[in-house]
């Protein structure tokens, strides 16, 4: 029997580490790299291509929304389950939109995590239940109001605006953001004027705050510095 092999894509090492030894049971999964920022998982997905990357959305560096995008983009064949502690239907929408497999919330039972590898795996869809109702719900509702047109865009900025708007986030001066995604400090510039007028913000805190609202960066980064 040919493993499962899983990436864990997490940023709180206490976590990852229940997270290992919970699917290090499961003789048909193989764990066969760890990630705590959304860049790492980047690195490690292009050089270990496994078959399912298991995503956290709050990560430093690069979010895990972003993340699945650019792994996606270069190798659609992989799978990526998210595992969150946001439930919100943005989310769900935005990294389903982009080509995830599937959608838990960090609340779910031991077992559905690795019922749910394997499902993805095998190129299902996997939603935990509570989302999977809600969902539903939303659909018909829009359906019974005839507004499925009222949807709203998940973002209208470039994956180069939202990493620049992650690392500005979390404090990053603008050399520290070239130097980070090896541009140069005026492209940096740019793309910080550009997400800015995009936004209609025009300035660190607001576009912080924005970063928080949305779910790019969790609350906990820079909360005390707005």
């Amino acid at each position: 029997m040919i493993p499962i092999t899983v990436l864990l894509a997490e940023d709180h090492l206490i976590v990852r580490e229940g997270l290992r030894a919970l699917l290090k049971t499961e003789r048909d999964i193989e764990i066969i790299a760890e990630a705590g920022d959304g860049r790492r998982v980047l690195e490690l997905t292009r050089q270990l291509r496994p078959d399912v990357v298991v995503m956290d959305i709050a990560m430093p560096l690069l979010n895990g929304i972003e993340a699945t995008r650019q792994i996606l983009h270069e190798l659609p064949d992989t799978r990526i389950l998210i595992l969150s502690a946001h439930s919100d239907d943005a989310y769900v929408e935005q990294v389903m939109a982009l080509g995830a497999k599937g959608y838990l919330i960090k609340q779910s039972a031991a077992h559905v995590l690795a019922e749910s590898i394997r499902r993805v795996h095998q190129g299902k869809i996997c939603l935990s239940p509570l989302i999977s109702k809600r969902l539903r719900h939303h659909e018909n509702k829009a359906k019974t109001r005839g507004d499925l047109h009222a949807k709203k865009d998940a973002s209208h900025l470039s994956p180069r605006e939202m990493e620049v708007l992650q690392l500005i986030a979390e404090g990053k001066a603008n050399k520290e953001t070239a130097a980070e995604l090896h541009i140069s400090v005026k492209t940096v510039e740019k793309h910080r004027q550009s997400l800015m007028d995009k936004l209609d913000i025009h300035d660190t805190a607001s576009l912080t705050r924005h970063a928080i609202a949305t779910g790019i960066i969790e609350s906990s980064v820079q909360e005390t510095t707005i």
